[in-house]
């Protein structure tokens, strides 16, 4: 469970902040004031901080400046006032990772803090992997540990080295990059190695989940907007492309954008300009965009579900990610990184696989990807008593065997929508020839059943939101691909 502080004199505030967070699942510590706050800090190493900028005695942004000189990874969400955003701004510049104005609905608050534990363990995983690789690379190789934001494309494999290629021949341009690949694979790792390696790594990174977002929600977490432009909007609120202003802006999962913002999006990318919802004001923004997919884009170019122009202005400069299936050798060396990472993180000591269960995972065809790793060495060094996990341990997690039949119009005539019933028989094989929704939907489906249908649970399994899986759920049932029930 991770922890977030709450910073403001206002016990009221205070409460209801921490109410609203621990509704989410979070565990709360609160402090009245900055020298407070520090305290537990130092104490207690929150995993995050949300506080309040106008307090008596420390400012807001004195104690961002001093809690960065604690742990200078600690992400800090600042609150502030309408009307006082260019403080907000300085915060920001001191130090903090977000701001939110007041007053804010509590989704407002909840994506904020997760963004920002979010990005605050990807540099933390980033510091202990450059570290280890740094510390093992041996001196007689006379190669250095390659250039920083490559750190996590982790593996030898033929296929790899040739992302890492791709990845620094992109980061030198200015260009519109677009990543395909399957849920799980990096896409967000190798927009921020994009990120780091250009010459825009000193300004602001920003990212938006496309898929997690309604059309609406989504369009003003892009552009913004005025305040009274619609039904609660009490503030001004500026838009991620004018935040991520001579930076990069990581648009993740481009594809399941409406199509009223895909017009916006096209403007975007030609002219460098766009209005905040409720404006007449052309903002003019020097942004590079990086964009994701785990869909077939020209398939859906081709059924008329996204615009070809604004695929051909988002396929500038395309990085194709393998899934790991297909590069089973970097299994090793991502169970090790990942182990490497846990133990750190949880301050144990590091855990091996035995050889047996190294064998077993390079073995296994991985349908969530590096995720999967990630998620299963993650679970193996929490639970596992001894220095070697064992296969024992680690077996029974895996999906062989136990994948749901693919959904064809031919099944669905014979047997109706997808559900766990139609599991076939252990040692079928569920990968060859299929689609990537249908590996998607299947191990989601899979994943459901076995929390009883408990969407929390569910979500925090796959590592996926609980909207986006509500999202698809109901796309699904409208396709009659999946059971009402579910």
């Amino acid at each position: 469970m991770n922890t977030v502080l709450v910073v403001d004199d206002k016990e009221m505030l205070r409460d209801s902040v921490g109410a609203t967070l621990q509704r989410a699942g979070y565990e709360v510590l609160s402090a009245p004031d900055g020298p407070g706050a520090l305290e537990t800090i130092a104490r207690r190493r929150p995993d995050a901080v949300v506080t309040d900028l106008r307090m008596p005695g420390m400012t807001g942004i004195e104690l961002v400046q001093r809690a960065r000189d604690i742990d200078d990874l600690l992400p800090i969400v600042v609150m502030t006032a309408y009307g006082a955003v260019d403080t907000a701004v300085d915060a920001i510049k001191a130090g903090a990772f977000d701001y939110i104005t007041k007053p804010f609905e509590g989704d407002e608050l909840i994506v904020a803090v997760k963004r920002a534990i979010d990005h605050a363990r990807m540099a933390r995983e980033n510091a202990v992997f450059r570290t280890t690789a740094e510390g093992a690379r041996p001196a007689a190789s006379g190669q250095g540990p390659g250039p920083r934001g490559l750190e996590r494309l982790v593996g030898e494999s033929p296929a790899m080295r040739r992302v890492r290629q791709q990845v620094l021949a992109v980061a030198e341009s200015h260009g519109t990059v677009l990543i395909f690949g399957e849920s799980g694979t990096g896409k967000e790792v190798v927009a921020r190695a994009v990120h780091e390696l250009s010459p825009r790594a000193g300004e602001p990174f920003l990212a938006v989940n496309c898929a997690a977002l309604s059309e609406s929600l989504l369009e003003s977490e892009l552009f913004g907007h005025e305040r009274g432009s619609f039904t609660g909007a009490e503030r001004l609120r500026k838009g991620r492309f004018e935040l991520a202003d001579r930076g990069t802006l990581l648009l993740d999962e481009i594809s399941e954008v409406s199509p009223k913002v895909q017009a916006k999006l096209l403007r975007v990318l030609q002219e460098r300009a766009f209005e905040r919802v409720g404006s007449s004001m052309t903002i003019g923004v020097d942004v590079r965009v990086v964009a994701t997919s785990n869909r077939d884009l020209p398939r859906s170019v081709a059924r008329g579900e996204f615009r070809q122009d604004l695929f051909f202005r988002l396929n500038v400069l395309p990085v194709h990610l393998p899934p790991l299936r297909d590069r089973l050798e970097d299994v090793p060396a991502l169970v090790n990184h990942f182990l490497s990472l846990t133990a750190e993180r949880e301050g144990k000591p590091a855990r091996r696989m035995s050889d047996e269960a190294m064998s077993v995972l390079r073995a296994y065809a991985w349908p969530g990807n590096v995720r999967e790793v990630q998620n299963v060495c993650e679970r193996a060094a929490v639970l596992c008593k001894s220095e070697v996990i064992e296969r024992t341990l680690i077996e029974p997690w895996l999906l062989t065997g136990e994948a749901v039949a693919v959904p064809t119009v031919e099944h669905k005539a014979q047997h109706g929508p997808l559900s766990a019933a139609s599991a076939p028989e252990p040692g079928f094989i569920p990968f060859d020839g299929r689609q990537l929704e249908d590996i998607e939907r299947d191990a989601i489906v899979r994943t459901l059943t076995k929390f009883n249908g408990h969407r929390q649970r569910t979500a925090q399994s796959l590592g996926i939101g609980v909207r986006t899986l509500g999202l698809k759920l109901k796309k699904w049932k409208q396709q009659q691909l999946v059971e009402q029930t579910l």
